[in-house]
């Protein structure tokens, strides 16, 4: 018969520093360090998503997967649906069943591809383009929020880390991509 478990703090990121503390006790050759980094990268990024989706994608109408898609599309300009799955990193069948949704919806427009008439361009609407502008201002708002958690050197430094860790994982071979 299983005995009660020991107590586990509330709430998804404060569980972070119990998991580094009862792995290490379980396994004593795990890496805290590294365990740390991609469980409180990951955590975090979680919970940024999950607010972002929240206070911001969901009263627009949209998903995160919605909002990333078509920010790429405004960035990008038209690009080939695989192409959109790769710059917004999701799969070729989320990428088309979303263009599916936000064509209806009239934000993304299909078209053949005059090379190759089996490849399908996406691009977003005049009114595809209206909306996410309008939206990317409350988004940038709230990530303004979440960065202000940080003083300036701090949110530099943290900047500068990521960016050295998205430049590394283009380079290495042994990190699978989409």
């Amino acid at each position: 018969m299983p005995t009660s478990p020991d107590p586990v703090p509330e709430g998804f990121l404060s569980f972070a520093e119990t998991a580094l503390d009862r792995t290490g006790e379980r396994l004593p050759g795990t890496d805290r360090s590294a365990m740390a980094m991609v469980l409180l990268l990951h955590r975090v990024a979680s919970a940024i998503v999950y607010d972002l989706e929240s206070t911001v994608h969901r009263p627009a109408g949209w998903s995160w997967s919605a909002f990333r898609l078509l920010f790429t599309l405004w960035v990008s300009g038209p690009q080939e649906a695989a192409r959109c799955a790769e710059l917004a990193g999701m799969s070729r069948a989320a990428v088309s069943s979303l263009a599916k949704t936000l064509e209806a919806a009239g934000l993304v427009e299909r078209a053949d591809d005059p090379r190759d008439r089996r490849t399908v361009v996406l691009g977003l609407t005049a009114s595809g383009a209206a909306r996410l502008q309008e939206t990317f201002g409350v988004h940038n708002k709230r990530e303004a929020d979440w960065a202000g958690l940080l003083t300036a050197d701090e949110l530099a430094t943290l900047n500068g880390l990521l960016a050295k860790l998205a430049a590394a994982a283009q380079e290495q071979d042994w990190i699978r991509r989409r």
